[in-house]
């Protein structure tokens, strides 16, 4: 039997931690078909990104009627897409598609390094976050995306709101760079979901999320509600997290296979 086939649209990360990489461990170990389309190819290595270049908005046009109208897919996920002209094609391109899509508005990289050009930033305002079933902005992404800066817990709903604006249907608020429990706010505007997990003592976290977003796509395409895809794939990811690993000399990536050998249930 075929399984279900989730298609990520994002960047390569050389050093195997995020991006395409991450999305596609991910899919792997949830039990889904995953396939790609790369939108830009980084130098990347536990110490940051040292250089990207993007392609051809062709390029990521032609990989992506490649894939759908051939192989089709139950779910699509997209990351780092660069600049104006790649978000402009990309939302386009998932317009036409039906099937769920997962944002991942990935603006910086762990390290501080920029992955999105600011003149992209009303492109993903207004052509890409209108077509999301679920947008996964972190703190720093609702602040370039919003202006709203989130200190503490009680402004993640401010955050989320502000993100609902912009028109997707739910928002997933990534609350990790606060201080205590890992606390993330799921809401569509009327129903909230708080997820909460224990904060590891685990520096290596490089992919947290593009696996996070990844993982929420692989559980649409398996017919997941929002809300059940999000919690299971939160509960993924923390076991990611507390099974990183030191690669290189810097941040290592969180452990994408880990589900693999402790039993975490694929279907």
């Amino acid at each position: 039997m075929t399984p279900p086939r989730v298609l990520t649209v994002a960047g390569s990360d050389s050093g195997g931690g995020a991006g395409i990489q991450a999305d596609l461990k991910t899919m792997l170990a949830l039990g889904v078909h995953g396939m790609s389309v790369i939108t830009a190819v980084t130098a990347q290595n536990s110490l940051g990104v040292q250089g990207a270049w993007e392609l051809p908005a062709d390029a990521v046009r032609a990989q992506y009627r490649s894939v759908v109208d051939d192989i089709g897919v139950q779910a699509v996920k997209t990351g780092m897409l660069a600049s104006a002209e790649l978000v402009r094609t990309v939302a386009d391109l998932l317009a036409g598609t039906a099937a769920p899509v997962v944002v991942d508005p990935v603006g910086v990289s762990k390290h501080g390094d920029s992955l999105l050009a600011a003149s992209a930033l009303e492109s993903v305002r207004t052509r890409l976050l209108p077509l999301a079933t679920v947008a996964t902005p972190n703190l720093d992404e609702v602040a370039q995306l919003t202006g709203v800066r989130v200190e503490s817990e009680e402004q993640l709903r401010e955050a989320a709101e502000a993100v609902l604006a912009h028109g997707p249907a739910w928002v997933l608020v990534k609350g990790g760079h606060l201080c205590g429990d890992a606390v993330d706010l799921l809401t569509d505007g009327s129903a909230e979901h708080w997820l909460r997990a224990p904060r590891f003592d685990n520096r290596h976290t490089h992919g947290t999320g593009c696996t996070l977003a990844s993982a929420i796509a692989a559980r649409l395409a398996k017919g997941d509600t929002v809300p059940e895809a999000v919690a299971t794939a939160k509960d993924y990811v923390t076991g990611a997290i507390s099974a990183g690993f030191a690669l290189g000399s810097g941040i290592g990536p969180v452990d994408h296979g880990w589900a693999l050998t402790r039993g975490v249930p694929r279907a």
